[in-house]
This record gives structure tokens, sequence and C-alpha cells, in this order.
């Protein structure tokens, strides 16, 4: 394993499933042998508010929190929350929207932060079938095959366009 350390930020409102996605992304590290640390911000997300969640993994992770201008991506559920998440990101790092994803494609619109995770997952030096036992860990089995076809929408997304952070 590299010695560095990544550091994604999930973004979007309330009810879009802003921690749901980065429990998944935090287990899919942790399960992957990383050291995982992960910080989130709910402010007014009962009401449709900003919600965010920094994850970062490493083989030693000191502090859960990403400083403003290192996120190695900045994933977007709403894409309204750019603004408000703007300085996160260093200047080349991706950022993943939900303009990435034909809605058509997903079974639910509930699935989007799983398709995100799709995209990110091409980013990232963790497994596909991390991602995938990640995704089952963390959502009733009612919803595996729904967020399992998900997440492959995002895995077909072409991302050379993005920028990679490896």
């Amino acid at each position: 394993m590299a010695e560095r350390v990544w550091g994604v930020v999930v973004a979007g409102l309330g009810g879009q499933g802003v921690i749901k996605t980065s429990d998944i992304l935090a287990q899919a590290a942790f399960d992957g042998g990383w050291d995982v640390k992960k910080a989130e911000i709910h402010g007014m997300s009962q009401r449709g508010g900003s919600v965010s969640s920094d994850v970062r993994f490493g083989p030693r992770v000191l502090s859960p929190m990403i400083p403003a201008g290192e996120a190695d991506c900045l994933l977007l559920v709403d894409v309204g929350q750019l603004a408000a998440n703007a300085d996160r990101p260093r200047p080349d790092a991706p950022i993943i929207t939900p303009e990435l994803i034909d809605p058509s494609a997903l079974t639910t619109r509930r699935a989007l932060g799983v398709a995100l995770l799709g995209v990110l997952s091409h980013l990232l030096p963790l497994e596909v079938e991390l991602w995938q036992q990640a995704i089952r860990d963390n959502l009733a089995e009612r919803l595996w095959s729904a967020n399992l076809a998900a997440f492959d929408v995002g895995r077909s997304v072409d991302v050379r366009s993005l920028g990679a952070t490896t």
C-alpha cells in the first residue's frame, strides 16, 4: 500500500443519502485494509439543508477532517452544493455530479449516491468487490439488487474527462 492518504468529500442535501453514501465508501476502504476516519456535518439535514461527510483513508490517518483545498475528490449528490463546497477539493481534483448519471438507468432515484460511488470507484485504489460488499453490508437485503445495479451504472461512466486521483 502506498503512503498516501486519500480524502473524499461527499455533499448533498438532507434526505439524499449523503451519510449512507459515505458509510459505504468508508466500509469499502476499511475492508480493503486501510485506516479510515470519517466526519459528518449535518446542519439542517432534516429540513433538506446541507449535509457533508469527509472520508479519509490510507496507511495511517490522523484526522477525519479534510483541510480546505486538499480533497482528492468532491462527490456531489446535489449539484447545488458545489458553491458551499467549492473550496474543499484540490484545484485538479475531479468533481463527480449527478449529471454523470442517466436517471432513466436507475430503478430508483434513491440509488443515485451509490451510482455516483460507481463513478468514484474508478478513481480510488479499492477493488470492485470491496465496494459491492460494502453496499450489501450497509443496506437492507431488499435494496441490494437496485443498488448493485446503480453501482454498475456508475461504473459504466467514462471518467477520463474527470481527471484521475491516482
